[in-house]
């Protein structure tokens, strides 16, 4: 599990959230897939907005610049996070939206 500090799209206020992740090199990989709700979580809606966040893993704290995989990223990194928790195949057949993947990409 990893913690991811967003910050509100409205109120400005800091926001953080428990999330399973998957280390894709120096990245780290969140699935945004609200249990397949129709509607993506209000995390990566706030990510969305403002793509700048902080994690931490264990005691380590960084500085991180979110992206939403696509193309070739997305396929590659789908079966793993499948393989990471099974449930995400349900959740992506329950709902009509493509669950993204989210890149967490430290800053230098």
């Amino acid at each position: 599990m990893l913690l991811l500090s967003t910050t509100g799209r409205k109120s400005g206020r800091p926001w953080t959230t428990p999330l399973s992740y998957l280390r894709d090199g120096e990245n780290l990989v969140v699935v945004a897939s609200f249990g397949g709700s129709p509607t993506h979580p209000a995390w990566y809606l706030k990510l969305q907005a403002k793509p700048e966040a902080v994690v931490q893993v264990g005691p380590r704290r960084m500085r991180v610049t979110a992206e939403t995989a696509s193309g070739s990223d997305r396929a590659r990194l789908w079966p793993k996070v499948v393989e990471m928790y099974s449930g995400y195949e349900g959740y992506q057949s329950r709902t009509s939206r493509e669950i993204p993947l989210v890149l967490l990409r430290p800053q230098e």
